[in-house]
């Protein structure tokens, strides 16, 4: 088969000469560049196994045996596969209550927490605002200092009275300062000419806010709407010290007490009974991860888009 020949056509630029060839365009690479390609394939695809070898290693570990845990050392594949762990942690009627409990307190913390970060970010991105100094001093000043838990305690148990209710961990928490500062930040970010000619067209401020900077704000509201959520689904100290019935604990509470029992089950009533039948604890704290990670990792897919741009946030622009 004859090979096809290929046209050369030179060029001379700035003193140098140029070879320009007809053939497709990146098919010509040095070695360099090869070279450079593999080796930040390798470093990234490194990180990306340090970051997922855990998950997978508690996932496995969840289904092994509490024996196997507590013999070998390191391993990812089980020989024995248990389901042990998960009928001990799901045999409690609390945990599809709590479940419910936990998705109540995230998506109406969450809700709060956007409603309050943009409201307060939205007046405070306008130079033009009365006292703009004063209250931008205020939040930056919260970010450094604060009360302390014994004095929140008092705040919220005695003064406010919201000890036992679900608004003790909705309301003390309802904006972050410094979250509140890059979402403000980005407020500014926004070419003012598009709010001058909305208020032309006879948008009052709040109808400017909702039709032209909020559509153009979803990464940043994404990015930390997703911060927010998983800062409530993680939560369960504040749970533990405002919540008097455990008809309202949040999953995460309800799980930590799974492992405690656990754990002072083993230790008394193997001394007490020798037909005890110890519970699994090694693995329960495994399963215990999986059950508490999985459902707030199914939120992020949905949400990745505009987590990667809101990441970006503050980057340089050239």
């Amino acid at each position: 088969m004859a090979r096809e020949k290929k046209e050369i056509n030179t060029v001379v630029l700035n003193g140098k000469t140029i070879t320009i060839g007809n053939g497709p365009v990146g098919v010509y690479r040095t070695v360099g560049s090869v070279l450079f390609d593999i080796l930040n394939y390798g470093v990234i695809g490194l990180v990306a196994l340090t970051t997922v070898l855990p998950i997978i290693y508690i996932i496995f570990n969840s289904f092994a045996t509490e024996l196997e845990l507590q013999t070998r050392s390191m391993f990812l594949i089980p020989q024995t596969w248990s389901l042990d762990a998960y009928r001990y942690i799901f045999a409690s009627n609390k945990i599809l209550r709590s479940f419910g409990n936990s998705v109540f307190i995230t998506v109406c913390g969450t809700l709060i927490n956007m409603f309050a970060t943009v409201t307060l970010a939205y007046p405070l991105s306008k130079k033009y605002l009365r006292g703009r100094g004063f209250w931008l001093n205020m939040v930056i000043f919260s970010m450094f200092f604060s009360g302390g838990m014994i004095p929140g305690y008092i705040v919220v148990s005695s003064w406010l009275g919201m000890r036992g209710t679900y608004w003790a961990l909705l309301l003390p928490g309802a904006i972050s300062a410094y979250n509140m500062m890059i979402v403000k930040n980005f407020f500014q970010g926004i070419p003012q000419e598009l709010e001058e000619s909305a208020h032309l067209d006879g948008c009052n401020d709040l109808t400017t806010l909702i039709r032209i900077v909020l559509p153009l704000s979803l990464p940043v509201l994404a990015t930390f709407g997703l911060f927010y959520a998983v800062g409530h689904w993680n939560s369960y100290f504040s749970a533990m010290i405002y919540l008097t019935d455990d008809k309202m604990y949040p999953l995460q509470l309800i799980l930590r007490n799974i492992i405690v029992t656990a754990e002072a089950a083993a230790g008394d009533m193997s001394l007490m009974d020798p037909n005890f039948v110890e519970p699994p604890k090694e693995s329960i704290k495994m399963a215990v991860i999986v059950v508490a990670t999985v459902p707030i990792m199914c939120v992020y897919p949905f949400l990745q888009k505009y987590f990667v741009k809101g990441v970006m946030v503050g980057a340089l622009k050239g």
